[in-house]
């Protein structure tokens, strides 16, 4: 006999790929008015899942239920049908229409043969209302920001009238105001009936939002308990061992200078920045979305023009805005947007570990080939990245192990002085601790690093000194047993005045 509040139920469902098992006869199933966490390293089999749910993969094995009745989704239509909606963490919004077209996209109310712009924004407006922003349904989604875009796909599911919402990692790219907004919005959903299928890897979430927790390891589902669960033992269940330490940071001590930044400005958006990074230190980076941080990590490398100041690898100057002069010094970069900015996507992880290399690797106009296949397949197995082989197309990685493929571009190339932009957003646990082991490492060998994250205890736990960044200027400096959130948000929400405000009134 079903369970009336059961919206969804998945039975024995079973995917393989060439050469991989994705799902191996997973159970699940969802209740209206609920959320339950989907928990998993990455490549364990959440996305798989999802995509199933969502009709872009077919399982080979099993059965799904919604509402007690057996289905089969073979397409979007059929999940649409069923009322199901997916938001991903890449969103599925045209950047070129308006919020309103977005919403109603291939369901635009029509009079006379015609589209009713009228109906069609004023219904718009009511869901826009009803996740609780306040936008226009006339603005063009490609002037939103990341959190208004979260909330234009909620509204575009509820169009749909969704029974079941799954949300894929929906607060990786958010800042802690923005998360407990969208948590508002989860709330006010659930009491509504809706189920929600809820994927994080950040586990303080999961007591907050959840209900029940369901976790999958290497495919296969391994336990089910309530979203009050210890941390420590929902870590377990991922990874099939303890994590003794989160941040097992090993300091090497400081050496020698390495980078040095002294007065770099650029106009309205980041002033008078100096600093130095030490061989064998690593140097956070901390402050709120929008302090300027990503800003002058980007000047440093050279990717980005700045007005004033100098850059400086080993006491030697870098000219401004020459990603090649400061590749060839010694600097490396890891992005926040990994997918598009740090990799090539649709190339293999051997073109992608010899991207920096490659130039090196030529002799009169041809690439040694075997040479860099040897030094991909060295970096990739003392980096641990779970692949079918080097061949394999770096999109369809988990995304652990397509940061390790990011960060082993680097070590190939030798890099003295690593800047890692978010380092491990969007990764599970264990591989979390496979890169902070990895830092250790390259400070040990005498490299320096410089980290910037907007995982406050990540940044307290990994460094050794921690700059406080707050409208574009450096705040403060924090030795790490001096540096607490509370004494770096006091930093980063202070007012700083500006350097010219400041000379005025010495001159009133």
């Amino acid at each position: 006999m079903s369970n009336p509040d059961e919206l969804l139920r998945i039975e024995g469902i079973g995917k393989t790929f060439p050469g991989v098992v994705a799902l191996d006869g997973v159970d699940f199933d969802l209740r209206r008015g609920e959320v339950h966490v989907l928990l998993g390293e990455n490549g364990a089999g959440k996305s798989t899942l999802i995509k199933m749910l969502s009709g872009a993969y077919r399982p080979d094995s099993g059965r799904i239920f919604a509402g007690g009745q057996a289905v089969r989704i073979h397409g979007a239509q059929d999940a649409e049908r069923l009322g199901i909606a997916t938001i991903y963490q890449e969103f599925n919004l045209v950047p070129d229409l308006t919020v309103a077209e977005n919403i109603f996209l291939g369901r635009q109310p029509r009079r006379f043969g015609l589209i009713d712009r009228k109906r069609m924004e004023a219904d718009a407006a009511r869901l826009l209302d009803r996740v609780g922003i306040r936008v226009s349904p006339r603005a063009r989604v490609r002037e939103l920001g990341i959190a208004r875009l979260q909330m234009v796909e909620i509204a575009k599911a509820l169009n749909l009238e969704a029974r079941v919402l799954i949300m894929d990692e929906p607060t990786a790219v958010l800042t802690s105001e923005e998360v407990e907004k969208l948590f508002q919005i989860v709330r006010r959903l659930r009491e509504e009936g809706v189920g929600i299928i809820f994927i994080t890897h950040h586990l303080e979430e999961i007591a907050a939002l959840g209900d029940r927790v369901t976790v999958l390891r290497d495919g296969r589902s391994v336990g089910q308990v309530p979203a009050s669960t210890p941390q420590n033992e929902l870590v377990r269940l991922m990874v099939g061992r303890s994590i003794e330490q989160q941040y097992p940071r090993e300091s090497a001590g400081p050496g020698a200078p390495l980078l040095s930044v002294s007065g770099l400005t650029r106009d309205g958006v980041f002033h008078n920045v100096g600093f130095e990074v030490r061989a064998g230190e690593v140097v956070g980076i901390a402050g709120l979305v929008g302090a300027g941080r990503t800003e002058v990590a980007r000047a440093i490398f050279g990717a980005d023009p700045y007005d004033a100041g100098t850059v400086e690898v080993a006491g030697r100057r870098l000219p401004r805005h020459d990603v090649n002069a400061a590749t060839a010094a010694g600097i490396g970069l890891v992005p926040e947007d990994r997918k598009g900015q740090g990799l090539v996507l649709d190339a293999s992880v051997q073109e992608n570990l010899g991207l920096v290399t490659l130039r090196a690797a030529s002799r009169v106009g041809w690439v040694d080939r075997r040479a860099q296949r040897t030094a991909a397949a060295r970096i990739a197995g003392q980096l641990g990245v779970r692949m079918a082989g080097l061949g394999q197309h770096v999109r369809t990685l988990s995304g652990g192990n397509q940061q390790k493929v990011v960060i082993g571009k680097w070590l190939l190339a030798d890099t003295k002085v690593l800047i890692l932009d978010e380092p491990t957003r969007g990764i599970d646990v264990a591989a979390k601790v496979e890169i902070y082991q990895l830092i250790n490492e390259l400070t040990a060998a005498g490299q320096a690093v410089l980290m910037i994250s907007s995982d406050l205890p990540e940044v307290l736990g990994m460094s050794d000194r921690v700059l406080v960044m707050n409208q574009g200027r450096i705040a403060g400096e924090l030795p790490a047993h001096e540096a607490t959130q509370d004494t770096v948000m006091a930093l980063a929400v202070t007012a700083t005045p500006m350097k010219e405000e400041v000379e005025a009134g010495r001159d009133d």
